[in-house]
């Protein structure tokens, strides 16, 4: 964003919290100047003794000015009694002014001294120019400012006038050694994008003797801040993505190459401990004023979407965040959790016009999608993506090195590394999985350390994400049952629920379902974690189970290790009640399994409350379960579910209002009611309390076919 432009739209504007902010009319004169005099001090008081590691000049003529500007405000403070009531219009408004100018310059200042080295290095150029713009509305300020109309002692008269000579015509100033050292870090990203790996020798005079980064817990803190800046401002930031990742991998590959594996990391890593992050200063110093509506923001980035995309649940996200997150292997809408039916973004042109009405109402830039050259984007990702790929190889190199000999302290700090690297990429994923780290991580998941096996699952979790991963996992000797085991008796709650996790996604080759359902204790445990798990443990739990259940053999361990009992206490909870239902609905498919859910004294009556109160897919399943409930459950369960006195309500209820798939499996129960009454099971039709309704009123000439998929 255009950080001028947005202020001077701001200007124009005048909206009611801006109005209030750039002009605080609920202070008076005097508490106006006691308010700037207060800002001004600390500024002064907090940043005159900080040594800037970049943008050193910048800052110190900042600072000088604020200075000044002290003591004219301090003399104007002190000034004779009543005098303050008489200041003129323009020093008022100038004073509202300045009040804006040094809450900008405190929100620079700060970013300055408080974002990583390498984040200032590459926003070098950018940061000079906030500097310069600063500056020179601080020139223009000081031009306009009645100092003759004002009391002033002459030393202080002297010291503004002089500061305002000085103000006119700020020149814009980067410093030269800062882009050398600019230019220096994009020469690295060449050369890995080349293939070709830096000198270690000019990497350690970089980043140890130029940088003055000397530890492997400040290049850790280097890596975190570039990330950040990645999650939180992708597709609107300078460098980009792309070239972002590059560097993170770059910083990853020196950390380990110049430190190696310093044990006593491992307490660093056993504190949770997160620093505040600075953002894009521009977008700071914005966000002070301007509020995107909820609505504009893509619900993944939480920022305003620049090409807003449906996809198959209906929800719509930015383009490229959402291609991100099916890139990364995954196959579920980020928002609601359902199964994409499909990968295709349709875009939300309804919306996009919105956003640009708003953008164009507030002066905010908007760019269009259309006007975005797609081959030229393509080629200038290219080279930043081959140099991460090509540094994340050299580092999964070292990193396996230490996890196959390395010390416990090293084998931990190495499995956290790996996880981190597998979780975004699928081309990391394979060449890590390729390059033998499975059977390494596999002996970490019995590791005494919390850490390290939790770390070690998690990353089998994002290794197995990626699809030819799933075979060398399931392949290798010992780690199915490893992974259960940690399921199991997992030193963490978090190593559990990834464990649960990871057998999900494992359960996704059909081949496999039975394989892991075999394995003893696994789905006791799965049932366990779906009866007394955190939220995000019952969702792991409960989608693992959902997918076992569709191998046909599995339905009989199931039952004996009651997670079908669990499934139907499930239907209690929002959050899993919806996938527990189509797990059931197929597990009802087998006599064993009918005659199981039927003898669950809930069950019926829950399903029902789902068809009432559920999700559109959660009472897609919960009809289904019903409707199979009766076909496998023999006349016993149909006469349960018939005697159910809303039933009749909610089938019509769903023939007209239920989504395609929700009345398909509406009509179907209704026909199986029908010939119940042909059978004479409930002569007359079956009964809604004391009223009778006719099988015809569901609409006997909806065409259904007999087969049913719950997915």
């Amino acid at each position: 964003m255009a950080t001028a432009a947005i202020f001077s739209s701001m200007r124009r504007r005048r909206s009611p919290s801006v109005e209030a902010f750039l002009a605080p009319v609920d202070l008076s004169e005097v508490a106006l100047v006691q308010t700037l005099v207060a800002i001004s001090s600390e500024l002064v008081s907090c940043f005159s003794d900080k040594v800037f590691f970049f943008q050193r000049r910048n800052s110190r003529c900042l600072i000088r000015k604020i200075e000044v500007l002290v003591v004219l405000l301090e003399n104007v403070k002190d000034s004779e009694s009543g005098s303050m009531s008489k200041l003129p219009s323009t020093a008022i408004l100038c004073f509202k002014e300045l009040y804006l100018l040094l809450y900008r310059s405190k929100i620079l200042l700060d970013y300055c001294a408080q974002s990583s080295k390498l984040w200032l290095l590459l926003q070098n150029p950018s940061i000079s120019s906030h500097f310069h713009d600063l500056n020179q509305e601080i020139s223009t300020l000081l031009d306009v400012f009645p100092l003759n109309d004002l009391e002033l002692s002459d030393d202080v008269r002297e010291q503004v006038e002089l500061l305002q000579k000085q103000a006119r015509n700020p020149k814009l100033y980067v410093d030269e050694s800062d882009e050398g050292l600019r230019v220096k870090l994009f020469s690295f990203l060449d050369d890995f994008g080349n293939g070709r790996i830096p000198n270690h020798g000019d990497l350690r005079l970089f980043f140890v003797e130029r940088l003055w980064i000397r530890n492997s817990i400040s290049f850790r803190c280097e890596i975190e801040f570039l990330e950040e800046q990645i999650v939180n401002h992708e597709g609107d930031i300078e460098p980009t993505a792309c070239v972002l990742n590059g560097f993170v991998a770059i910083v990853r590959y020196c950390r380990f190459l110049l430190f190696g594996f310093e044990e006593d990391e491992v307490l660093f890593l056993s504190r949770d401990q997160k620093k505040p992050r600075k953002g894009l200063i521009a977008r700071e110093i914005a966000d002070t004023f301007l509020t995107v509506p909820k609505d504009f923001c893509c619900p993944i980035s939480l920022e305003l979407m620049r090409d807003p995309v449906i996809v198959s649940t209906g929800q719509t996200y930015d383009r490229s965040s959402i291609t991100r997150w099916i890139e990364e292997g995954h196959c579920t809408c980020p928002k609601t959790g359902q199964m994409l039916d499909h990968t295709r973004l349709v875009p939300n042109r309804a919306l996009r016009n919105l956003i640009v009405q708003w953008c164009t109402a507030h002066g905010v830039p908007y760019d269009p999608p259309e006007t975005r050259d797609a081959s030229a984007e393509s080629f200038a990702a290219a080279w930043p993506i081959k140099a991460a790929v090509e540094a994340n190889r050299a580092t999964a190199t070292l990193l396996i090195k230490q996890l196959a000999d390395g010390s416990q302290g090293a084998q931990t700090i190495a499995s956290r590394e790996i996880r981190l690297l597998t979780k975004t990429g699928k081309e990391n994923r394979a060449f890590i999985a390729g390059a033998g780290a499975i059977p390494h991580l596999r002996k970490l998941l019995s590791s005494s350390s919390p850490i390290a096996q939790e770390n070690s699952v998690t990353a089998m979790l994002n290794l197995s994400i990626h699809d030819k991963n799933k075979r060398l996992i399931i392949d290798e000797d010992g780690c199915l049952t490893s992974i259960v085991e940690v399921l199991k008796l997992g030193l963490t709650t978090e190593a559990r629920e990834n464990a649960a996790a990871t057998l999900f996604s494992l359960s996704a080759v059909h081949d496999f379902k039975k394989r892991i359902a075999d394995q003893e204790g696994a789905l006791e445990a799965l049932a366990g974690l779906l009866r007394v798990g955190t939220s995000r443990g019952k969702k792991d739990a409960v989608m693992a189970l959902f997918n076992l259940s569709t191998h046909t053999d599995n339905c009989a361990r199931m039952i004996k290790a009651r997670a079908v009992a669990e499934l139907v206490g499930a239907l209690q909870n929002e959050g899993v009640a919806e996938e527990a239902a189509g797990a059931l609905a197929l597990i009802v498919r087998q006599p064993i399994g009918a005659e199981a859910v039927g003898k669950e004294e809930m069950a019926v009556a829950r399903l029902i409350t789902m068809m009432r109160c559920g999700t559109p897919r959660g009472k897609e399943n919960a009809v289904a379960a019903l409707l199979e409930l009766c076909r496998s459950g023999g006349a016993a369960a149909t006469e349960r579910v018939l005697k159910t006195p809303a039933l009749a309500g909610l089938l019509q209820t769903l023939l007209f209002t239920g989504t395609k798939r929700a009345r398909r499996k509406a009509a179907s129960l209704a026909r199986v009611f029908h010939r119940c009454e042909n059978t004479s099971l409930h002569p007359g039709g079956f009964r809604n309390g004391n009223s009778t309704t006719n099988i015809s009123t569901f609409g006997g000439d909806v065409s259904v076919p007999m087969s049913l998929s719950v997915l």
